[in-house]
C-alpha cells in the first residue's frame, strides 16, 4: 500500500524512499477479555526479538491523556476511536508496529479503521462474557449489573462480533502464551516480521 492511499484532507504528504510500513494490530474484546495482556507480550517480543520499532494505545491509558474529555455513549466511542485510529495511522505510516487494544464494539466503526491505517490486522480476543466478569478486578461488571455504569459492553451495550477477523483468540481455552504465539506466527507468515 502507497503512503498516500488513504488522504485525509489537511495532511501533508510526502514519499520516504526505502522506508518500511509499519502495521496495526488491533485488539477487539469485551473489558476483560485478555487484549492489553496479550499485547504487552507481544510487544515485548517484537522489541527484543525483532528489534521492532513499537508502540502500544490502550484503551485506559488513552482515555487518560488524549481522550479524556469522552463519555461512553456510542456517540463519544466512536469519536475516542476515531483519534486513536488516526494516532495509529500516522504511526504506521511511519515504520512503527502499533498495538492496540480497545473494546471497540462497533464494527461499523472497527471497518473504518481498517480503511484508515496501513496494513490493519485485526485480533478479535473472543471470551465469554461470564469468564471476563469473573476476571474482573476493577468490579466494572458488577456496577454496571447493578446499574451504577451506563452503556457497558457486553451488559447494557452490545458488542459485535468481528466477522472475518485475521486472528480469533480464544483466551478462555488458551494460554496467554499460546494467544501470544498465535499472533507473532501469523506475523512471521505474512511477513510482517
Amino acid at each position: 500500500m502507497k503512503h498516500n492511499e488513504h488522504i485525509i484532507p489537511g495532511e501533508q504528504h510526502w514519499e520516504k524512499e526505502n522506508m518500511e510500513e509499519g502495521f496495526v494490530l488491533w485488539f477487539t474484546g469485551l473489558s476483560g477479555s485478555g487484549k492489553t495482556a496479550v499485547a504487552e507480550r507481544v510487544a515485548v517480543i517484537l522489541e527484543r526479538e525483532y528489534g521492532q520499532l513499537v508502540e502500544r494505545l490502550d484503551g485506559d491509558i488513552v482515555r487518560q491523556y488524549l481522550t479524556y474529555d469522552l463519555g461512553f455513549s456510542k456517540e463519544d466511542r466512536d469519536k475516542n476511536i476515531e483519534r486513536v485510529s488516526y494516532v495509529a495511522r500516522l504511526l504506521s505510516r511511519n515504520g512503527v508496529c502499533v498495538l492496540a487494544a480497545f473494546i471497540s464494539p462497533y464494527a461499523e466503526r472497527r471497518n473504518k479503521i481498517r480503511d484508515m491505517v496501513t496494513n490493519f490486522i485485526e485480533v478479535y480476543v473472543k471470551c465469554p462474557v461470564e469468564v471476563c466478569e469473573g476476571r474482573d478486578v476493577k468490579g466494572l461488571y458488577k456496577k454496571a449489573r447493578d446499574g451504577i455504569i451506563e452503556n457497558f459492553t457486553g451488559i447494557s451495550d452490545p458488542y459485535q462480533e468481528p466477522e472475518e477477523p485475521e486472528l480469533v483468540l480464544e483466551t478462555d481455552r488458551e494460554t496467554i502464551e499460546e494467544s501470544v504465539d498465535k499472533v507473532i506466527s501469523y506475523l512471521e507468515n505474512k511477513g510482517y516480521v
